[in-house]
């Protein structure tokens, strides 16, 4: 390829803990990238904060340093940068000044649960309780999503209160911040936020694609501080100066999961589980809204540019997955790394009979119980720390399991695509996928295939492949080439058998039983 020939996407992801910017080539294989890691706050028990103005630099950092990285490999990146795609932590939620550019107040993270008082209460108030709002938004009252951050930043914080009053206010979730920031912030600023993203915060309808005027007023929420909703495949503006990239397209935006399944090419009846901090299932649901009855929130897949097909799809949240294994490691010290789980848990054949939920603040799907703390049950003088460690990791395939169930019963048949031998595949992807235990302990579990893509990493993939589908880098047929992807993925069987299998799925549903109505324990 000449170098007249060269193009290249780079894409921003922003996780939960930690910040990376990759660079594709044309044929989406990284080039170069780098990865910094952010500070998480917990000044309260179930409270969990970030820094915007970190994560601002973070980006900045990332973006430099995979330039350089890829220049040094002899890639002329600076003169063939076609676009830029970004994916974020979703439901976090921010608050800045519109004239000052600074926050308001920390950024509160997805999994913080400081807001179940506010959620209790509009449960009591409203007419529909727990569920008003799903036949508009899709989502459960519940301290997940954005609109309740919100409401407890404008109860609680006098300059947010004095910003709103002033018409200073800015909310946004990560991505808002980062491209308000990216192209120009207080110097006009672009205050846009994606479909996916927006339709988190239980304020979007998710017919309509805006802002719902009736929850907005149930709520008392200003559409004067919110962003325009935009496609996730569309040309936003461009990087103003003052960055390492300028004048490049910002033309892909989408929440991390909803690139997840962008980037691991999942089609109508095809679902993919995503495992970092938390795991987030999602099946693709194709142009019909399916409202779950089975603890499932409906959602957005993608809309890959202003005139394209909505794709809708039935998620599952799990919001402790990978942190659990952290947990390991940073308060009991049972692990030096989060690699090392594999070998511990593998030095046991099983957890002789130990479960272990990670009900940290509380379960999400299918279960919906702020009220639930973690459990570790079945402990005998047998049991040791290698024992514990394979019930961390089975935790994750039990959570996975419960969620794809309800996802079965909600979908129906005719809602899965399976392959030629019936089985319904699960595409898995994330930082946890690298462990070949936890895969296969998934597969045995669900008591169906597996199948891990070579490149893991699909969420920012998601991000390129959407913002190089809006300039013309690829067609919507190269992205979704599933066929060419998996000749390089892996997949893992069930070997467990079946009557096992069922015993263990029992044995768990009556250790998540156990930590119901656990939060008020005493001190």
């Amino acid at each position: 390829m000449s170098k007249e020939e060269e193009a290249y996407v780079g894409s921003i992801d922003q996780g939960t803990t930690s910040t990376r910017f990759i660079i594709y080539d044309r044929h989406a294989r990284p080039i170069g990238s780098h990865q910094v890691e952010f500070t998480q706050f917990y000044p309260e028990a179930g409270w969990v904060e970030h820094d915007p103005m970190e994560i601002l630099e973070s980006v900045r950092v990332c973006m430099a340093k995979a330039l350089d990285k890829a220049t040094a490999d002899g890639h002329n990146v600076d003169g063939a940068l076609k676009a830029i795609g970004l994916t974020n932590q979703r439901e976090t939620t921010l608050l800045w000044s519109k004239s000052t550019g600074v926050p308001l107040y920390k950024a509160i993270v997805w999994m913080d649960a400081r807001t179940s008082s506010i959620c209790r209460k509009l449960e009591k108030e409203l007419p529909g309780g727990r569920t008003h709002f799903v036949e508009t938004c899709g989502l459960p009252i519940s301290t997940y999503f954005s609109a309740v951050k919100l409401l407890w930043l404008m109860e609680n914080v006098d300059d947010v209160k004095e910003a709103i009053k002033k018409g200073d206010a800015l909310f946004g979730t990560v991505d808002t911040w980062l491209i308000w920031n990216l192209t120009g912030g207080i110097n006009n600023g672009l205050h846009v936020t994606d479909v996916s993203n927006a339709s988190r915060t239980m304020l979007m309808n998710l017919k309509t694609l805006d802002w719902d005027k009736t929850t907005l007023n149930t709520l008392g929420i200003s559409v004067e501080i919110l962003p325009k909703i935009v496609s996730n495949s569309e040309v936003i503006g461009k990087i103003s100066k003052g960055w390492p990239i300028t004048d490049v397209p910002i033309s892909g935006c989408l929440g991390d999961q909803h690139a997840a399944m962008l980037g691991q090419s999942c089609r109508k009846g095809e679902a993919k589980s995503t495992y970092g901090t938390g795991a987030f299932i999602l099946l693709n649901i194709g142009e019909e809204i399916i409202l779950s009855k089975h603890g499932l929130l409906s959602t957005l897949a993608f809309k890959l540019g202003p005139k394209a097909p909505t794709n809708y799809a039935l998620e599952g949240s799990i919001a402790i997955a990978g942190a659990a294994v952290q947990w390991l490691r940073d308060s009991l010290g049972i692990i030096s790394s989060a690699s090392d789980i594999e070998e511990l848990a593998s030095q046991v054949e099983n957890t002789g009979g130990v479960y272990f939920v990670p009900a940290f603040n509380g379960l999400f799907a299918p279960w919906w119980r702020d009220d639930a703390r973690g459990v570790c049950i079945g402990i005998t003088r047998f049991t040791n720390k290698a024992h514990i460690a394979r019930a961390v990791l089975e935790s994750m395939c039990f959570q996975v399991k419960d969620v794809l169930d309800s996802m079965h019963k909600d979908a129906g048949e005719k809602g899965e695509v399976k392959n030629a031998q019936g089985e319904f595949l699960l595409r898995v992807d994330g930082g946890a996928t690298v462990n070949n235990l936890l895969m296969q302990t998934q597969a045995d579990i669900l008591g169906s295939p597996v199948v891990r893509p070579a490149d893991t990493e699909t969420t920012a993939l998601g991000a390129a492949y959407a913002a190089g589908l809006a300039v013309g880098i690829w067609t919507e047929k190269e992205i979704f080439n599933s066929e060419e992807k998996s000749k390089t993925s892996t997949s893992f069987h069930p070997v467990l058998e079946e009557e096992l299998r069922k015993k263990k799925v029992e044995s768990w549903c009556k250790a998540v039983e156990r930590t119901f109505g656990l939060a008020d324990l005493s001190l």
